[in-house]
């Protein structure tokens, strides 16, 4: 992993940080996945969904995680989700500012590991657009393989598989 780069787990206490992040890269992140709405983006939207965020890693349904760079500032998500049977998909997202430079990269790395270390995770699905293929890339150097066509927010794109996650 970048030495740059550190995940922490989701606390409450990283709300603001998280909702001023989404709010600064709505516009990046709409260029390759749905946007989440305008209710979302309000303090009391976003308020209400970091509580329930928390209720399901307390549940230990999904393992959510920010990134932070050198300095701190929050740059991107990474989240496994919908954990079951040892299974998750991860996703994940990264700031305008920080793309391009291997932290989305090394977060999903990251995660991996933590996956099989910490929450005994034993493979991780994962799924992108076609029209984004930084994302397929990034995928492919994790050690995901392509598993398949599917749609994203109806958009045509691919299910990748990475089995025997370790650490």
């Amino acid at each position: 992993m970048a030495t740059w780069v550190t995940l922490e787990r989701l606390r409450a206490d990283h709300a603001d940080a998280l909702l001023a992040f989404e709010q600064e890269n709505r516009a990046h992140f709409a260029r390759s996945v749905s946007d989440r709405g305008d209710a979302y983006f309000t303090e009391s939207g976003f308020a209400e969904r970091h509580r329930a965020l928390l209720a399901e890693q307390h549940a230990r349904v999904c393992h959510f995680h920010v990134v932070l760079d050198e300095e701190g500032r929050l740059v991107g998500r990474v989240n496994p989700v919908d954990v079951a049977d040892g299974r998750a998909e991860v996703g994940y997202r990264v700031g305008e500012r920080a793309a391009g430079r291997g932290v989305a990269t090394a977060a999903v790395a990251e995660v991996c590991r933590l996956a099989a270390a910490a929450y005994g995770l034993t493979s991780h699905t994962a799924v992108t657009t076609f029209g984004n293929p930084a994302s397929m890339r990034i995928l492919a150097r994790n050690g995901f393989t392509p598993a398949g066509a599917t749609t994203v927010d109806g958009r045509p794109g691919v299910r990748y598989v990475r089995r025997r996650l370790t650490y």
